[in-house]
């Protein structure tokens, strides 16, 4: 069973960047740079407007989500801080950041309380989908399922990390089992890949194997 990723509310993340990007301060997001959600003044939301971005569990850095497109980070820590997960940018990416209670401040005056429940409806759902996507599933179920979704990220994304990565840095597959299945899915023609392990196409993927 393939399993779509809920749709991204890109009018709603579109207003709330673009509001809040004038009272927000640039930094230096250099690669594999973590992010605070604290500073002195206070709790901290980031404003991600190219590059890529990682949001890790904090307790063994389990790599939940990598994110390609503009985004606003930083709501639900604001609102409830649990500290459960961690920012981490990938590679050297355009970043800014913006004191909580400034934010709050013009979420209520922009009248942009809706577009932020629709970012963190979309964060909900979405972290149901990662479950979706990982638990109780067999072995091949999430290979399967993380191919799916790696083959849909750009040429140039793909090709600086193997599936290997990619799959072991979000799931607790080990490095045989994963290894295992994508020579035997190589050997059927039902993938491509070139020396290191990056994919390169999908033929098909068949539901169980």
């Amino acid at each position: 069973m393939h399993i779509s990723q809920p749709v991204r509310p890109q009018p709603s993340i579109d207003r709330l960047i673009a509001e809040l990007e004038p009272y927000s301060t640039p930094l230096k997001a250099v690669a594999r740079k973590k992010l605070s959600w604290d500073h002195k003044s206070g709790p901290q939301l980031y404003l991600f407007k190219e590059g890529e971005i990682s949001i890790l569990r904090a307790s063994d850095g389990l790599v939940m989500v990598t994110v390609y497109e503009p985004h606003l980070f930083g709501v639900a820590e604001m609102l409830q801080p649990m500290r459960g997960h961690a920012l981490r940018t990938e590679i050297e990416s355009t970043v800014l950041r913006i004191d909580g209670d400034v934010a709050m401040r013009i979420f209520t005056e922009k009248n942009l309380w809706q577009d932020v429940t629709a970012l963190l409806a979309y964060h909900t759902a979405y972290m149901g989908y990662r479950d979706t996507l990982v638990l109780q599933q067999r072995t091949y179920s999430v290979i399967r399922n993380h191919l799916l979704e790696m083959i849909l990220l750009p040429e140039e994304t793909r090709m600086r990390t193997s599936m290997l990565d990619y799959i072991q840095d979000r799931t607790h597959l080990s490095r045989s089992s994963v290894l295992n299945v994508l020579s035997a899915l190589k050997k059927g023609k039902y993938i491509q890949f070139i020396r290191g392990g990056y994919l390169q196409s999908i033929t098909t993927l068949p539901e169980k194997f």
